[in-house]
């Protein structure tokens, strides 16, 4: 009894072997690797912002579901390679056990590499978050779709007798995966593992499970066909496939609703204007009121001004001005601090004068003067100099600008909130002739 026992304990242990060593652990870090130089070479354009890590992982399965079919083909065709086909086929074990004990260990590592890079890049947005929380809701069917891909590369690489299949299945895969992803509509767009998605989306509960049954179902089926004693087997994967598949068709853009946090605002009230940002980006509101405090300090007491800044979906009501755009991630904010607070705080200003294209190069004028008082252009000076070396015209012009600038400071305090309030009065119109000209 107790030699029988030493002796299984002794006895190869094949899918232990295959997943310690050989090329699974090479194949999961070059997931690895390959996903995370990928993020890393795009990371202002994502950390910091949960939502953006999300859609940047999701969108990095246009790499890794082919790199990943690429590695389980090359493993697939391992055993013709080494001219060791028909030694296993003397194995007691069935066909269907000598496949898995050569493809699970693959599969687990290319999904190990892929969940090693998400978790990478979560720890990398933590500490420059913006607002919110982590949205995991597409991780699964992430994770799902590479080690799929795995398997029925695997598939591929048993049945194609050639060491060109794993590179011509890893540029078939890139190629049908990027003319899906780009797709507006369509079957192509819906099943597609990579499709990209917005940063201020989610994906329905259900969207996870019906496309992990989608891209594993078809995995499963097609090991099954290959390997099953009984191939009809495979139709029962397949059956689930296909109806998830029909699923994911039919609700089309309804996969997807929106981030919650996206319609609401946070607000610091305690100047005017009050400042309100989109609640995705409540953590970068101390640093808005820090940019814009040069613009709300000169305005105190002023009468007609907006209630707010806005950061709304679909622009502003009628008593508010757009807070100057923080997104895309990556060009205002870069992880988490605004990159220019002066050019922010001049869209700022600009967006308060609310002006409608106005022909008449005097509220043009009125609108700069009001901009160069509140918060001046980044540009400005180089205009100005500009003009300076230009034209007689242009050099009058700017004389004119300047005097106007500095009659504007030269005022009183009383003298100037009750202009800077008749400008405001006039705010969305091209009438200004209830201003004081200067």
């Amino acid at each position: 009894m107790t030699l029988a026992v030493e002796q299984r304990a002794k006895a190869p242990r094949p899918l232990r072997a295959e997943a310690v060593r050989g090329f699974p652990p090479f194949a999961g870090a070059v997931v690895a690797v390959t996903l995370g130089v990928l993020l890393a070479a795009t990371a202002k354009h994502w950390q910091g912002d949960w939502g953006a890590t999300a859609g940047e992982l999701h969108n990095a399965l246009v790499i890794a579901v082919p790199l990943a079919a690429a590695a389980g083909c090359w493993q697939g065709g391992r055993e013709r390679r080494r001219r060791t086909e028909e030694l296993w086929g003397t194995v007691v074990r069935s066909p269907l056990v000598r496949f898995l004990a050569a493809a699970l260990p693959l599969t687990a590592w290319v999904a190990a590499g892929y969940l090693v890079a998400a978790a990478a890049a979560l720890v990398a947005t933590a500490p420059y978050a913006t607002g919110g929380g982590p949205h995991p809701g597409l991780l699964p069917g992430d994770t799902v779709a590479p080690a799929s891909a795995a398997l029925l590369g695997h598939v591929v690489g048993r049945v194609l007798p050639t060491r060109l299949a794993a590179p011509l299945l890893a540029v078939a895969g890139f190629v049908g995966l990027g003319v899906a992803t780009t797709a507006r509509s369509g079957s192509g767009s819906a099943l597609s593992p990579a499709f990209p998605i917005g940063d201020d989306q989610l994906p329905v509960w259900w969207q996870t499970p019906a496309m992990a049954a989608w891209t594993g179902g078809l995995a499963l089926a097609a090991v099954l066909a290959y390997a099953a004693r009984r191939r009809a087997a495979a139709l029962l994967p397949l059956a689930a496939a296909v109806a998830a598949g029909a699923l994911l068709v039919h609700t089309g853009d309804g996969l997807w609703r929106p981030d919650p946090l996206a319609a609401r605002q946070v607000c610091d009230t305690s100047a005017t204007p009050a400042i309100c940002v989109n609640a995705r980006y409540a953590k970068l509101l101390p640093q808005l009121k820090t940019a814009l405090s040069g613009i709300t300090g000169k305005l105190e007491g002023v009468d007609n001004l907006p209630v707010r800044w806005a950061d709304r979906p679909g622009g502003p009501h009628r008593d508010e001005a757009q807070l100057p755009m923080l997104t895309p991630i990556g060009w205002s904010v870069v992880r988490g601090r605004l990159t220019d607070p002066k050019q922010y705080a001049w869209e700022a200003a600009t967006a308060l004068g609310g002006y409608p294209e106005c022909k008449d190069p005097r509220v043009l004028q009125l609108h700069e003067l009001v901009e160069h008082y509140l918060a001046p252009s980044p540009g400005e000076a180089h205009f100005d100099e500009l003009d300076a070396h230009g034209t007689k015209a242009d050099r009058a012009a700017l004389r004119r600008r300047v005097a106007a600038r500095a009659h504007l400071a030269s005022m009183g305090a009383k003298e100037r909130r009750a202009w800077l309030s008749a400008y405001f009065a006039t705010a969305g119109s091209c009438d200004i002739s209830g201003v004081p000209a200067l």
